[in-house]
């Protein structure tokens, strides 16, 4: 099918012939462009489509003495399908042509007519070939105006878009690559320590495209690491292609073999800037505690304190290490999926498993059968009571072992201060160093009970031991089945009302374990028969999550927040190209801790007035499911979990404000008094 129009409709995709001048005279030079808006997630491909697909073509028909030169191409983005991995663009892309109009141009009439023909594959799952004619008319003259006219809705539109253009690599720039076993290490001199890029090559069947790119920041750069396609039989003479910076800046660069030795950072401030890093992450660990999320655990783990003898003391300090080796365990197991998923080229962070509703699932099952325990249905056996025999000496270790796996699970959906700024650092650098922040973190959260186990002259301060603390512990249980209710609305949110009724009848089933583990305790048969219902009470929210409607109830929520627009790096870019300041909220709707700053802080009647009147776009970039471009910009921006909040003033060129990640009415109000400051004085 064919058109004959500035813009075309076809399946999944709008493209439009955009051509800014109202006039076309001798002598002119000016861009023109073809625009297309895409559908969610399609697809069409930059100039190397990566694994499949081609790229966009056009041919042109002008009048004599003008023309057209090739189709330039924007920085593109990975864009994975199974196993494969395409480079292309979504949302929308301008692909800008410059246009010549010859001195000599003599026009035949009135009217000048640009005529296009275009061809693109537009694809998801499936690919679509499509095709138009986009023509445009425009006055002709025979001499240049005294005060030329444009297209303004063309004009703006090249103007917002202009900027996703890679640029020449300046001078400073310098890249090198060598050749390894496996492929290529390529090292990019930018004069600053970059935490985040990716290589795309202009040259086809150079680098395995699906292949993972890990980075590695360097003191004024970075290296990275490209593995070679497997039918390369020769190492290159060069790598041409683009480098696409973390703060979303591309560069056209030609690396020839060598190396920059210059590039590498000094290993003193490496390291202190490590252990700078791990004390602030040790220091998020310790305040984790203080969470809603985290402090009920540190709870029951305190009445064991109060519960244990002078004859006991002994081995509080065996069950502290314990603990701690569970919680120094799940930490581990995280890091390790973490960095292994991220080398797959998943685009994860802090907290990811809470964008699993088969997890959200699993975890409130878990809660509401610890809950029942506390409220005295049954004995789960996780105190330090029993004594004599071998065997409870060994349940109340593997107590304290799997109360440090429950305390780190429970404190994933939490960010507290300083944490923010550690994560982000570690997973943007080596597995080594994201172990060393990781094992930190944890040996923060495991610190507050493990000082009470090698201090027990602290519980003095306590309370003597009495019934009161059974009736405490029962008490517990409020604030526990308080979390099952909001893990309950998350898990809707994320899979479904359709999944709700999977949930409840699985808490039926707990209910009912717990009624035969308390009715008959220590019997096996009774033990058989809890454990045989407790696999399937698991198996129920797993088949709920599959079945559900994930998209529904979460899409609803989205749009509820109508002052909030949904984060996309196009909306952001148009913004600032307008001159416009911008808030980011990263959130997610597990995350206790963006839900507090939501509600207390930017909800606020004076720090809403404040961002009314100094013009700010409010966006919201919601992380409750996995997300990878949000994903790309929290690591960006430094970091890797929720909340981070950013501002950017209305200059285009401003690095953006990243706000701690617990939020005052000052900090926030400072903040936006400091963009509109730097706004003013650049206006200037």
């Amino acid at each position: 099918m064919a058109w004959s129009a500035p813009t075309a409709t076809a399946p999944h995709l709008t493209v439009q012939l955009v051509v800014p001048p109202a006039e076309i005279y001798p002598g002119q030079n000016f861009t023109a462009g073809l625009y297309f808006k895409l559908d969610p997630g399609w697809h069409v491909y930059w100039i190397n489509a990566g694994d499949s697909g081609e790229p966009p073509r056009v041919r042109w028909t002008l009048p004599e003495g003008v023309t057209a030169d090739g189709m330039q191409f924007p920085a593109p983005k990975r864009l994975p399908l199974g196993p494969l991995m395409d480079f292309g663009y979504e949302n929308e892309v301008l692909f800008p042509v410059p246009v010549h109009v010859s001195p000599a141009f003599k026009p035949t009439g009135n009217e000048a007519t640009l005529s296009a023909k275009v061809d693109w594959i537009v694809c998801r799952e499936v690919c679509i070939p499509g095709k138009a004619t986009l023509d445009v008319e425009r006055t002709a003259l025979s001499s240049p105006p005294s005060s030329p006219t444009f297209v303004s809705a063309d004009q703006q539109l090249i103007a917002r878009l202009q900027h996703t253009m890679p640029q020449p690599s300046p001078a400073s720039m310098e890249a090198k690559f060598m050749p390894t076993a496996t492929g290529f290490n390529l090292t990019v001199i930018t004069g600053r320590q970059e935490t985040a890029a990716q290589f795309f090559p202009f040259d086809q069947n150079q680098l395995a495209n699906a292949a993972p790119q890990p980075v590695t920041p360097l003191g004024n750069g970075f290296e990275i690491s490209l593995k070679k396609d497997e039918n390369l039989k020769q190492n290159p003479g060069r790598l041409h292609g683009l480098i696409v910076l973390g703060d979303g800046n591309a560069f056209e660069i030609n690396a020839e073999q060598g190396t920059l030795a210059a590039a590498k950072s000094s290993s003193s401030s490496d390291t202190a800037g490590l252990a700078k890093i791990a004390g602030l992450a040790f220091i998020g660990g310790m305040i984790l505690n203080l969470m809603p999320c985290v402090f009920p655990v540190l709870f029951i783990k305190g009445l064991s304190l109060l519960q244990s003898s002078q004859q006991e003391r002994h081995r509080l300090r065996a069950h502290g290490w314990v603990y701690t080796l569970g919680i120094l365990v799940s930490f581990w197991i995280v890091v390790a999926l973490l960095l292994i998923l991220r080398a797959g080229g998943r685009q994860l962070g802090w907290g990811f498993q809470f964008q699993s509703p088969i997890f959200i699932g699993i975890i409130a099952l878990l809660l509401f059968f610890l809950g029942l325990s506390l409220a005295g249905q049954f004995e789960i056996g996780l105190s330090l009571t029993s004594k004599g025999s071998g065997l409870a000496a060994q349940h109340g270790y593997a107590g304290s072992f799997f109360t440090g796996v429950l305390a780190m699970v429970v404190a994933t959906p939490c960010t507290a201060p300083f944490m923010g700024a550690a994560l982000g650092y570690a997973l943007a650098h080596s597995a080594l160093v994201s172990l060393v922040v990781f094992t930190a973190l944890a040996l923060g959260l495991a610190a507050p009970y493990l000082f009470l186990t090698f201090n027990p002259a602290w519980t003095k301060l306590l309370p003597r031991p009495g019934a009161w603390m059974e009736i405490l512990k029962q008490a517990t249980s409020i604030p526990i089945f308080a979390t099952v209710i909001w893990l309950v609305w998350l898990f809707v949110q994320s899979a479904g009302t359709n999944a709700l009724f999977y949930l409840l009848s699985a808490f039926l089933l707990l209910a009912i374990a717990g009624w035969i583990l308390g009715r008959w305790p220590a019997r096996l048969i009774a033990t058989t028969a809890a454990t045989f219902v407790l696999i399937l009470a698991i198996a129920l929210p797993v088949l709920g999550a599959r079945k559900g409607s994930v998209a529904s109830a979460h899409a609803n929520t989205t749009i509820a927040k109508s002052q909030w627009e949904p984060f996309s790096p196009a909306l952001v870019e148009k913004y600032r190209a307008q001159g416009r300041p911008v808030f980011i909220d990263f959130t997610a709707d597990w995350c206790l801790s963006c839900q507090v700053n939501e509600r207390v802080i930017l909800n606020r009647t004076d720090v809403q007035q404040k961002l009314r009147d100094g013009g700010f776009a409010l966006v919201r970039a919601d992380w409750t499911n996995a997300d990878p471009t949000i994903t790309q910009a929290l690591n960006s921006l430094g970091r890797s979990g929720v909340p981070t909040y950013a501002i950017y003033s209305g200059t285009a060129q401003d690095a953006p404000q990243v706000l701690p990640e617990v939020l005052t009415p000052g900090i926030v109000l400072n903040a936006i008094d400091r963009a509109q400051q730097k706004q003013a004085s650049l206006a200037r």
